[in-house]
């Protein structure tokens, strides 16, 4: 007979699932269009609300909104995705250097039309990649290849600042690049949007003549460097919450570099590509076994997200029914009985009609033995307003999963 997993948990998290009413569908979000049985049920068998983890004063990017959902303060612990990449992919960042989130991108007559070139090859983006390497990597700059189009780009020296607004590609597209320059934000890093912005224009002439690139209706025709910064330093998970001991199972680096920076276990998959042709069957399996000797699961799906970016209606909603029929349904199905505490929550929405992130807060449901249920019947962003978890922020969303105290010795 199965042992108990009472105590334990799996999330699964959906990244940028949440939506908003659309006409062609009646009116529903894509969510509340799609059969989603085992998501309904966990809001059915337990409790719903929302969760903020887009704050106001912060980059609307799934970096600050993964960070929050695991419950870390972004004023506090919040570095920048570029090296929070960096640890995912093993680059040791020294104190003067300062790492950006590099997007191969494609541009055509001054407008930024893709950000991900295409949802390029990642066997096409590191040739590309090292390409740029080849040519370009000093002693000030180098180039680090990652998954498809999210690459690397790091600033080595003390001249360097990481003080830079910028614009993210995903939520960019169909703009004149001209509008959408690197602003230094303190007279010291005037000289490093100098430099990128050379770099920039000097990588758009290699790439454009780039025998990958030819032929190509997107080519990786530009670099995107955003998002910069310097070593991040996150308390530990286990720490954070009393010992508990967490893993990761995702297909890109910034919710690698995350657990990576929080001491979480990542655990790969052969496979996982973060988008709709992934190793669903993989992840799923993967979380069965992870739950056996962690405390808190975290699996992540990019797909949802990237079809968001994209605009499309019908792929958006093969990624959420993928996601519901290829790994929330085996993984619920194998663990049924065991007392396993189940919770559902995207990471930001991603309205299909903006192609971006917004700050509006996610529906969040979860089931357990310690979770007392409610009315709501069905996961959707709807539904989750009537819920009788109400409006989480902070570390609430982990500490009710965990069913742990709040710092103030309640329960969440």
């Amino acid at each position: 007979m199965s042992r108990s997993l009472k105590g334990k948990a799996i999330v699964f998290l959906a990244d940028g699932m949440a939506d908003e009413p659309i006409e062609a569908l009646g009116g529903k979000t894509p969510l509340e269009a799609v059969d989603t049985p085992c998501m309904d049920s966990i809001a059915r068998e337990g409790a719903s609300g929302t969760f903020l983890t887009l704050p106001e004063g912060f980059p609307t990017s799934s970096d600050a909104a993964n960070m929050s959902v695991l419950g870390y303060d972004l004023a506090s612990f919040y570095p920048g995705r570029g090296p929070i990449e960096a640890v995912s992919r093993g680059i040791q960042l020294a104190p003067d250097d300062v790492a950006w989130r590099c997007n191969l991108v494609f541009v055509e007559n001054g407008i930024l039309k893709d950000y991900s070139a295409g949802h390029i090859s990642a066997e096409r983006a590191e040739a590309l990649m090292n390409a740029l390497a080849e040519r370009f990597n000093s002693d000030k700059v180098t180039f680090h290849s990652g998954v498809s189009y999210r690459n690397l780009m790091v600033l080595h020296g003390a001249e360097f600042s990481a003080d830079v607004d910028y614009f993210k590609p995903d939520s960019s597209q169909d703009l004149p690049v001209a509008d959408l320059r690197l602003k230094a934000r303190s007279p010291e890093a005037l000289p490093t949007v100098e430099f990128v912005e050379k770099l920039m224009t000097e990588a758009a002439e290699f790439l454009a003549d780039h025998p990958l690139n030819k032929g190509h209706e997107t080519p990786a025709n530009w670099i995107w460097p955003w998002s910069p910064g310097r070593k991040p330093s996150f308390p530990g998970f286990s720490g954070k919450y009393e010992g508990r001991t967490a893993a990761v199972i995702t297909a890109v680096d910034v919710i690698s570099g995350i657990a990576r920076c929080a001491g979480m276990d990542v655990i790969p998959v052969p496979g996982a590509t973060g988008y709709l042709d992934t190793n669903y069957t993989g992840k799923a399996e993967a979380a069965i076994r992870a739950v056996e000797d962690h405390d808190f699961v975290y699996v992540h799906l990019e797909a949802i997200d990237e079809c968001s970016h994209q605009g499309d209606l019908a792929l958006k909603m093969r990624a959420i029914s993928d996601f519901e029929n290829k790994v929330v349904r085996p993984v619920m199905t194998a663990l049924e009985g065991r007392d396993v505490t189940f919770a559902i929550l995207p990471d930001h929405p991603v309205p299909l009609r903006l192609r971006a992130h917004t700050r509006t807060p996610v529906p969040i449901a979860i089931r357990g033995p310690h979770i007392v249920p409610d009315s709501v019947q069905f996961y959707s962003e709807r539904e989750a307003l009537k819920g009788s978890l109400g409006f989480l922020h902070g570390e609430e969303f982990v500490r009710k999963v965990l069913n742990l105290n709040t710092p103030g010795g309640h329960r969440a």
